[in-house]
């Protein structure tokens, strides 16, 4: 083969979407270190995958003092001023929830007073540790008001921020490839279903298990909604492959490279696994081990926090991750005190959202509108439970008005009926779904002794919970109904998660704590009553000097295990024994359990007592249900607003808008907490004026190499121009005042790799306006390709994640044909060229 041409040719895309849900593109505000071309880069390709508006990205233009720490004036000077002064000024503040810092950017906000996570301190700001000024103290003011709301956030934002709060996450690896792996991969959990495992893992480290008695809330809530996939065991193995998501207690472990499918939350609880890249100091797995390995989003603290369950996610995430909530809203609702913690990963995606379906009626696609012109649309609810409450219209992706919004309506009848009782309460005026589930619930609370059900209202959601231990939950039904009543339609819906209560299948158990030193003479004894009425009661006494609570604690331990009358099916075992000794306290830990799952084998009692020089146990006689709110048989109820079909119509005032070109996009909300949005968008020209301006570009095509600059020309056709202003990624970019036309040359080292749209808004000394058509330019590296060895070897620079075509013809007449595809694993790509003997023509193109 004789090689005879090389062409190297590159397409713009534009990456569309109709899924947005647990908030959308609309909805982020991307904050990229301008002096950190890994970080412009990875900003700009979120935007473009994820359809963020430009004027919501913001550059951080004087950092440059490394991605590790920053202090709170650092913080508040580079970051958190400029952010709000950004959101302001560019009329952002109805739509900014989550804010994405791309790389490059410092985790750790630290100074004398205490060390924060930088995303901690933008979702509630820097909070400090308090008079002891030590990261082991659980301050008052670092609580989350917004955890455990199943709220949307933005009705629920934390009470103890200072300023605007966000749902912010660093997307940041060790290199540029990794964290685009991680955004790519995140991006296709939309709307994925995953069936894989989520494995809740108890280790053997008594340090860092501590979360394993909330794994069955969460699993018993998944299951009572039907997700059954979130199962607890008992392992220190990370070795799993394609799980939808982890939760362990480990110091230091690997994870392989296939270890999560898109949309897995993952994380453990270990110090310092929020130092991103100072691992080789901290000796324990950073969180970005969990992305690496295919999790979309991990957590993990930045100073040592202690043993706080507080402090760490709540493995009740995967039951918001399954109602549809985005993974940082499902994260940050897990996490009641994550001032220490660094949220890592990609806030959006949303693998359980169910999003609608809608369609514009009018206009038509580049219809020209002027004066006041009717919108309409429809939008239809991707089921019955999941109604459409509100339609809002972004214009060029900013919250213009509200075009309608579907709240409760008053005098609407719900009915809930549990084995054979009802209950109806009427929805009063101005109720909200967070009012309506606390007013049914004191309803039938009420009834709680005819029915034995109790209700806890969380946010749009009623959990009940059966009382009645001799009859089994999957025997009592619950219905539940909405009727119009006396109201003027009906807006107001309610349904049960499942026809009849779901018994539980967790073990009861009981904490035992016992704490000083024996002497000689001092005795521990236990009476357990078993569910038949058979006692048996068991004891120690300490014999010998110098015996520590430790070793008499386990000298009972190891009888009640040994004892056979407690060794059947309906008796119990003592397990996860603590002997705090070793670590200079004279107190011991260890919790009894039914050897049986269920409510009903949890009705072992036991009465515990000591002798006079020994302190703990608990008092009284007591079943073996410390946690009876996972025994309890449950199911839920749940509340929304709105329609399944939701037309809207809407007059839209266009000379409120500059003349000329203009995307409407319309987004329908689900009238539940989740709020999934379902978006459908218009291209359309304003004319009211007889103003109008081209843009014309340079150079031609829509491509452009990293390096030259770009040059627009803005003509209008008047002369009586008052200022013409260029527009582009980050906003405005360039203007120039009392000037009939216009030159601008952009720099396309400043703007970085990726996907940029550039519009030009003119306005005149009258002050009408006209904003022009968007240009879109994609800004590659500048590429040549190179042949080097025998073998002959292919090679060119490379935008790692993306796609190339390697297309070849033997006769430059007849069109190229793609013989194979590769996709950039990092910043150079070489291929070996097949030797054939004859002449052949090879070119290379990409599209990400």
């Amino acid at each position: 083969m004789s090689l005879r041409l090389a062409i190297f040719t590159l397409s713009a895309l534009l990456a569309v979407q109709n899924l947005w849900a647990g908030g959308s593109g609309l909805n982020v505000i991307v904050v990229v270190n301008q002096n950190s071309t890994n970080s412009v880069q990875l900003g700009n390709d979120y935007c473009e995958l994820r359809g963020v508006p430009p004027q919501n990205l913001l550059r951080m233009t004087n950092w440059t003092g490394g991605a590790i720490q920053w202090a709170p004036d650092d913080f508040q000077t580079n970051l958190l001023n400029p952010l709000l002064g950004m959101i302001s000024s560019r009329g952002l503040t109805q739509q900014s929830w989550f804010v994405v810092l791309s790389m490059d950017i410092p985790y750790r906000v630290q100074d004398s007073t205490g060390e924060n996570g930088t995303t901690a301190a933008l979702f509630y700001g820097f909070k400090t540790n308090g008079a002891t000024q030590s990261s082991c103290s659980l301050p008052d003011n670092t609580s989350n008001s917004y955890a455990y709301s199943e709220m949307p956030f933005i009705q629920a934002r934390p009470n103890t921020a200072a300023t605007n709060s966000f749902l912010a996450m660093m997307l940041t690896d060790t290199n540029l490839t990794a964290a685009e792996c991680t955004l790519r991969r995140a991006v296709t959990a939309d709307d994925s279903y995953p069936t894989q495992t989520v494995c809740l893992a108890k280790t053997d480290d008594p340090f860092r298990n501590v979360r394993f008695t909330e794994f069955d809330n969460s699993v018993f809530e998944n299951q009572v909604i039907g997700h059954l996939a979130v199962l607890r065991t008992n392992t220190d193995s990370t070795g799993f492959t394609n799980l939808a998501g982890l939760q362990t207690g480990l110091f230091q472990f690997a994870v392989p490279t296939n270890g999560f499918v898109p949309g897995a939350l993952a994380d453990t609880l270990t110090s310092y696994s929020g130092d991103l890249f100072e691992f080789e100091i901290t000796d324990q797995t950073p969180v970005l081990g969990f992305l690496e390995s295919g999790a979309s989003a991990s957590y993990g603290t930045v100073v040592e926090p202690c043993v706080y369950t507080q402090k760490f996610p709540d493995p009740v995430d995967y039951f918001y991750e399954a109602r549809g909530f985005s993974l940082a809203e499902a994260y940050y609702q897990s996490l009641l005190n994550p001032f220490e913690g660094i949220f890592v990963g990609e806030p959006l995606a949303a693998p359980f959202a169910r999003p609608g379906t809608g369609s514009w009626t009018s206009p038509t696609n580049s219809a020209v509108l002027s004066g006041q012109c009717s919108l309409t649309m429809s939008f239809a609810a991707a089921a019955t439970n999941l109604p459409l409450a509100q339609a809002d219209l972004f214009v060029d992706g900013t919250f213009f008005q509200t075009m309608t919004n579907l709240t409760p309506t008053a005098g609407n009848m719900l009915s809930v009926t549990v084995n054979g009782i009802h209950i109806s309460y009427t929805v009063p005026p101005s109720a909200t779904l967070s009012t309506i589930a606390t007013g049914l619930a004191n309803a039938m609370n009420v009834e709680s002794a005819v029915t034995h059900v109790m209700a806890y209202p969380v946010g749009d959601r009623v959990e009940l919970q059966y009382l009645n231990v001799s009859v089994p939950g999957s025997t009592v039904p619950v219905t539940a109904t909405a009727s119009s009543g006396f109201g003027a339609g009906l807006t107001t819906g309610i349904s049960a998660a499942r026809p009849a209560f779901l018994d539980s299948s967790a073990t009861g158990y009981q904490f035992i704590n016992i704490f000083n030193s024996p002497a000689v003479g001092d005795w521990l004894k236990v009476t357990f009553t078993k569910t038949n009425g058979t006692a048996v009661t068991l004891a120690v006494t300490n014999t010998t000097s110098g015996t520590t609570i430790g070793q008499l604690a386990q000298s009972l331990v190891n009888l009640i295990n040994s004892t056979p009358a407690l060794q059947s099916a309906d008796g119990l075992y003592v397990s996860d024994f603590f002997d705090a000794d070793p670590y200079g306290q004279a107190a011991v830990q260890f919790f009894v359990y039914a050897a049986t799952p269920g409510w009903p084998a949890s009705q072992i009692l036991a009465q515990w007592s000591a002798s006079s020089d020994l302190a703990g146990l608990p008092a009284g006689m007591n079943p073996l249900a410390d946690n009876v709110g996972d025994l309890h048989p449950k199911n839920h109820l749940y509340i929304s607003a709105g329609v399944t079909s939701l037309d809207v119509a809407f007059a839209l005032d266009t000379t409120q808008l500059a003349d000329g070109y203009h995307q409407l996009t319309a987004v329908a909300y689900e009238g539940t907490s989740v709020a999934t949005q379902t978006r459908v968008t218009r291209n359309v020209m304003v004319q009211n004026t007889s103003l109008t301006a081209t843009l014309a570009s340079a150079p031609s095509g829509t491509n452009a190499a990293w390096g030259p600059p770009l040059t627009f020309t803005v003509i209008p056709n008047a002369t009586n121009i008052a200022r013409i202003e260029l527009f582009g990624t980050g906003g405005s970019l360039c203007f120039v005042t009392n000037q009939a036309t216009a030159n601008f040359v952009v720099s396309t080292t400043f703007l970085g790799l990726g996907l940029h749209p550039f519009y030009a808004v003119v306005t005149d000394g009258a002050g009408h306006r006209f904003q022009t058509p968007t240009v879109w330019y994609r800004i590659l590296p500048l590429t040549y390709l190179s042949v080097t060895g025998m073998p002959p070897v292919l090679g060119w620079a490379a935008v790692p994640a993306y796609k190339y075509d390697i297309q070849f013809t033997t006769n430059l007449l007849v069109p190229f044909q793609t013989i194979t595809t590769l996709t950039a694993s990092n910043s150079s790509v070489q291929w070996p060229l097949p030797v054939t003997g004859s002449t052949g023509f090879y070119r290379v193109h990409s599209e990400p």
